[in-house]
């Protein structure tokens, strides 16, 4: 009976011999190395397949939320005859459920000018109290206020563009559009100087550098746009259900329009991010996978070097099974360690991400995240449960699977062969 104990499945001496096996010998030095080679290479992979995966998950995530705080999830553009009747529309379709806010705005580029440089800029009229609701500018205010927002001239500007033109909230800022008074000489330049009431701050470069919001009436007036507006942006409680809401804004609009969502805005851009994200993930298995083929070529030689052993655990009983079994533990044990430290590196990185980023700038003195080329101030991370799950999951199966060829072999040696030549 105890011997039948003693040899069943993953018992006691085959993992006292696993670990054995493991452990580094003056002898088997070499195949130690390939073993710690193979454990790094997995536990390196799966670190850095998580922290990639999770800043391109930070990076979609954190510019979808800039993108849709700042524009409309639906645009309501005119079909026909311009919307001279956008009260009512907005009105209509701002009572739609589920519909935040449907703001009417004028938009047009201009020229911003300062005494110190110049920039082009998107110029968006919109009403005092929809920009209010615009919680990504309204609660980023970095210098003046928005108060009063609609009894003035004043306008609001992006921090970047104000850094740009050496601007600060109360200084002036000349505005020069192409499109000003038509004359019998022809259109000429609509100039016009305006006090800079805010500075906000959305954290998204492009957006900092290029927007400046004015009142709705004076934007009618500066684009010659005296009854009517370019568009009606809509804001969602659910973007992602964008589809539910276009056939009921349409139908509450009661006036032939034409509807354009976020995702056929920005389709290039976040197709692009998606592309990204998949090959990486795939070029960044490789690594996994060197590391399982570590496992591989390690094992196979384990077993080479401990062929007399195995011959002598066969003539003393041990079973084909229990052979297998003793090298499958030794390599699955460094894959599984390998995995799951690779895990705890990579969680911890990707929680520590932003103050790693700043430390190595510190260090080298360099911008390594420049907000020009990536649109972003700060380096995001955003872990997934189920991407996480799937990338340990794909590591413990690569370094199983590797297991099975060395550990079959090692169960197929004849043991009176390998002892006759021993």
């Amino acid at each position: 009976m105890s011997n039948r104990a003693s040899t069943r499945p993953f018992a006691a001496f085959e993992w006292m011999l696993s670990l054995r096996y493991l452990r580094a010998r003056r002898k088997e030095g070499f195949i130690s190395v390939i073993a710690g080679f193979s454990f790094l290479g997995i536990m390196l992979g799966v670190a850095t397949l998580i922290i990639v995966m999770a800043v391109m998950n930070g990076f979609r995530t954190e510019l979808l939320d800039k993108i849709l705080g700042l524009n409309g999830h639906l645009l309501i553009q005119p079909l026909e005859s311009p919307l001279t009747d956008f009260s009512q529309v907005a009105d209509r379709v701002a009572a739609v459920p589920g519909v935040r806010l449907a703001a009417p705005i004028v938009e047009g580029q201009a020229l911003a000018s300062s005494p110190f440089a110049a920039n082009g800029v998107l110029v968006r009229g919109i009403k005092a109290a929809d920009l209010d609701k615009l919680a990504s500018v309204a609660k980023n205010v970095r210098q003046g206020t928005l108060e009063g927002f609609d009894q003035g001239q004043g306008i609001a500007i992006g921090k970047r563009l104000a850094d740009q033109l050496s601007l600060r909230a109360g200084d002036n800022l000349t505005l020069v559009s192409p499109r000003g008074a038509v004359t019998p000489m022809g259109t000429t330049p609509r100039i016009k100087v305006y006090k800079v009431a805010a500075v906000f701050e959305i954290g998204m470069s492009e957006y900092d550098a290029a927007f400046v919001f004015m009142p709705l009436p004076e934007a009618q007036a500066y684009f010659n746009r005296s009854n009517d507006v370019t568009a009606i942006e809509v804001y969602t409680a659910d973007p992602d259900n964008i589809d539910h809401y276009r056939k009921l804004v349409s139908d509450a609009a009661a006036r032939p329009v034409y509807l354009i969502d976020w995702r056929q805005r920005n389709a290039t851009f976040f197709n692009a991010l998606q592309v990204e994200r998949n090959v990486m993930f795939l070029i960044l298995t490789l690594i996994v996978l060197v590391a399982a083929l570590n496992i591989v070529s390690g094992l196979i030689m384990l077993v080479k070097d401990k062929s007399s052993d195995i011959a002598v655990m066969r003539t003393m009983g041990a079973t084909q099974g229990a052979v297998m079994r003793i090298f499958l533990i030794t390599g699955a044990s460094i894959g599984v360690v390998g995995t799951l430290t690779g895990f705890v590196v990579g969680t911890l990185i990707c929680l520590n991400v932003e103050s790693i980023r700043q430390f190595l700038s510190f260090v080298t003195r360099t911008e390594l995240f420049s907000p020009e080329l990536y649109f972003l101030s700060r380096l995001p991370a955003q872990m997934n449960v189920g991407e996480t799950a799937a990338v340990v999951v794909m590591a413990l199966a690569l370094s199983l699977l590797a297991t099975l060829y060395p550990s079959w072999r090692a169960a197929r040696l004849d043991p009176v062969e390998t002892l006759r030549y021993e």
